[in-house]
């Protein structure tokens, strides 16, 4: 399986046809993972944990301000306790703690309910241990066996995700400067360069005030064997952001 990186998206873009079908034609093109597990940007806890790997563990909607309907949305995964067993193997030797009575949070479930909407695989999802850049490329390359396993590994997050941006369309050119530095990182495998993004890349101020939408993508890239080998599924301007979504091998 490849590593994937997905610019995830608030609720409302289960509403959005184009969203739907893109995620939904990228997943049909990918071999039927045995299993998915998920580095969500809405989810940091140290050290790593894992969600709950029950069947049908009840969806964590970590939103709000959005209609009630989306929180009533069903997203019944069957039971994941083989992924879980084999993570804490891989995470260890540290104590892996799993929170069993938490769910997918809407970094995972939105872009899963798109990709495999029949809810048929497998998941579990990892915390991200700290928001450090380096922290999210080694607990990537901890997941990689897990490839050759048939195991999907995804980072969710967002390729830009200015709030500003969303209302001073000026600021557009920053995400977009921003967008095309990593493009052309990734294109050259240079992680040291999308590790230090804040010093390196133009733009990075308004594209990620905050880091957790942008390290998932590190996660992605320490899974991949060839961090060169990034290839745009999606690569689309919305409100000012880049919903640019990755594959890599």
């Amino acid at each position: 399986m490849p590593s994937l990186f997905v610019s995830h998206g608030a609720p409302f873009t289960l509403d959005d046809p184009r969203w739907l079908d893109a995620l939904f034609d990228w997943g049909r093109s990918l071999p039927k993972p045995r299993a998915i597990v998920v580095v969500s940007a809405h989810w940091e806890q140290a050290p790593v944990a894992i969600s709950g790997a029950a069947a049908g563990t009840p969806l964590y909607y970590d939103f709000s301000g959005f209609h009630p309907r989306y929180k009533t949305l069903p997203y019944a995964t069957p039971d994941a306790t083989d992924l879980a067993r084999r993570l804490t193997g891989l995470l260890g030797p540290t104590p892996v703690h799993e929170f069993a009575r938490r769910g997918l949070d809407h970094g995972a479930f939105i872009p899963l309910m798109a990709m495999y909407p029949a809810a048929d695989v497998p998941v579990v999802q990892l915390s991200m241990p700290s928001l450090d850049p380096g922290a999210l490329l080694a607990l990537g390359a901890q997941l990689r066996p897990l490839r050759e396993e048939g195991v999907l590994v995804l980072g969710s997050g967002f390729m830009t995700h200015s709030f500003a941006a969303f209302h001073r369309p000026e600021l557009a050119a920053a995400t977009t400067a921003f967008d095309a530095w990593a493009v052309d990182a990734l294109a050259r495998g240079d992680v040291d360069a999308l590790i230090d993004y804040r010093r390196k890349a133009p733009g990075a101020a308004v594209a990620h005030p905050t880091a957790d939408h942008f390290v998932p993508l590190l996660a992605t890239v320490g899974a991949a064997d060839d961090p060169g080998s990034a290839v745009s599924a999606i690569d689309r301007m919305v409100m000012g952001n880049s919903t640019r979504s990755l594959q890599l091998t």
